[in-house]
């Protein structure tokens, strides 16, 4: 059974839940990680509980914030995480196979459920395809520590 971790900010609440319930019709493991209520919240903090968590045990991660912008923006911060904001599935699937991506970033005031739905399945059913992409993977975290600000 493959474990998903999924959080949300308030803007992102309805389409989460929405999500996670389809996750587990789909026999997924779902690790919400909040929020839960739809109270303001902050995203950053949903994001990084949720890329530790991702992080720590190894498995996928879905964030849904209102633009998914945020979100990605907060996940990328971790070294070990690499979030794509997908808008398609075309996007998520080549996120996963030539990026690697771990954590799926979506906009619920962009994407509507039925499209939000299909993007998570691209992105669950692609595997990182290694090879010359792999290569380029290693390259992110020596380019970050090298930038001259």
């Amino acid at each position: 059974m493959r474990r998903i971790h999924i959080a949300s900010d308030h803007a992102g609440f309805v389409l989460k839940r929405i999500l996670a319930r389809n996750l587990a019709e789909r026999g997924c493991e779902v690790a919400d990680d909040g929020p839960f209520t739809e109270e303001s919240c902050d995203y950053p903090v949903m994001a990084h509980k949720l890329c530790h968590a991702v992080a720590r045990e190894g498995c996928l991660g879905i964030l849904v914030c209102g633009s998914g912008i945020g979100m990605s923006m907060a996940a990328n911060r971790h070294p070990e995480i690499r979030a794509a904001l997908c808008t398609t599935e075309l996007h998520a699937g080549l996120a996963r196979r030539h990026n690697n991506a771990n954590v799926l970033c979506l906009g619920a005031r962009i994407t509507g459920v039925e499209l939000a739905m299909s993007i998570v399945a691209a992105f669950l059913e692609n595997d990182f395809e290694g090879g010359r992409h792999a290569r380029r993977i290693g390259l992110l975290a020596p380019l970050a520590e090298n930038l001259e600000t």
